[in-house]
Parts: structure tokens; C-alpha cells; sequence
């Protein structure tokens, strides 16, 4: 790529010279330079380059006609909607950086099998106990301990006061406790 970007724009040799090619050659390191000041990696500037320039292909036709300028212009443009789509598709994806999870990864390799199996058992024996609860006191457990809601949380979510969240937790968690000795 970098080779690419630094051509002078003279055809040299053996070179294409398409209208397409000579567009590319005549365009590209601004375009590039565009798009490397509004991404953060060298990488997602190349690949948003080729993006642009394959809109650039489709359209050659109707750039042939146009000044130097114009094609500029236009292919800033595209530059621009390329970058917005970019960071758009981004928020939509969740990215954690690997330095965050590197820990977890190198962790799970040292869980034995046998510790995984008893984890699922202890999770699925959790999850029985959790459904022999009445359905109101579930929604307080979930709430509390999966989604880490306070109880004036929980007790604004299902509109309640939080008293009275904080009394079905605990008859919950104890009714849970009772069913656990009775097997």
C-alpha cells in the first residue's frame, strides 16, 4: 500500500492507464491522508481508502467528465460518508481491548474439567431453586444479582417501595436456602 500512495502521478512503465488507475494515482495520497487523520489506525485508513475507490470505480463514468477538482471533491465526500458509516458499524459492535481479558484467558485454561462440570452443577441446582420461587421474588433475585441492581432500583423498576424489596430478597434467598436442605 505504501508504495501505492507515494506514486508522483506520472505513468511510469508498464503502469495501467485506465481512467480508473489514473484517478486512483492522482488522488489517493489525499484521500489517504483524509482518512488516516480521522481513524485510528493505518489499517482502517487502507481499508476505508479501497472502500472509496470502489465507489469510485462504479462511478467512473461520470467522474471521466469531471475537473481534478471536482473528482477531489467528490471523493472526499465519499471519504467522509465512508468515515461516518465506520465509526457508526463501530458503536454498533462491542470491542474490548485484549489487554482487559487477557487474565480470563489464560485462567480458563487452568479450570480442570471437573471444576467445570461442578460449576454447571452448582448453576443448574441455583437454577432449579430459583424456579420453585414465586414469581415476583425470581424477578427480585435476577434484578439484584444478575443485573447488580441496588434494591431502590429494583424497587423502582417493579414499583415497589424498597422496603419491601429488601424484605422479599431476604424471604427469598431464605426460602431458597429451605428448599436446598430439604434435597
Amino acid at each position: 500500500m505504501q508504495q501505492s500512495l507515494s506514486g508522483s502521478g506520472a505513468t511510469q512503465p508498464g503502469e495501467d492507464e485506465s481512467p480508473s488507475a489514473r484517478l486512483y494515482q492522482d488522488h489517493a495520497q489525499t484521500i489517504f491522508s483524509y482518512l488516516r487523520l480521522r481513524t485510528a489506525t493505518r489499517e482502517e485508513a487502507e481499508d476505508l481508502l479501497l472502500e472509496v475507490f470502489l465507489v469510485a470505480l462504479e462511478q467512473s463514468t461520470l467522474l471521466e467528465e469531471r475537473s481534478i477538482e471536482t473528482q477531489r471533491a467528490w471523493l472526499l465526500r465519499v471519504a467522509a460518508n465512508k468515515v461516518a458509516d465506520h465509526y457508526r458499524r463501530g458503536k454498533r459492535r462491542q470491542h474490548v481491548r485484549l489487554e482487559l481479558v487477557v487474565d480470563t484467558l489464560y485462567a480458563d485454561e487452568t479450570i480442570s474439567p471437573e471444576q467445570v462440570m461442578l460449576s454447571q452443577e452448582e448453576y443448574e441446582r441455583t437454577r432449579t431453586l430459583l424456579q420453585r420461587l414465586p414469581h415476583l421474588q425470581q424477578q427480585v433475585v435476577y434484578l439484584r444479582f444478575v443485573y447488580e441492581l441496588r434494591c431502590a432500583e429494583i424497587a423502582q423498576v417493579l414499583g415497589k417501595k424498597e422496603g419491601a424489596i429488601r424484605k422479599m430478597l431476604w424471604r427469598a434467598l431464605n426460602l431458597m436456602r429451605s428448599f436446598s436442605t430439604e434435597e
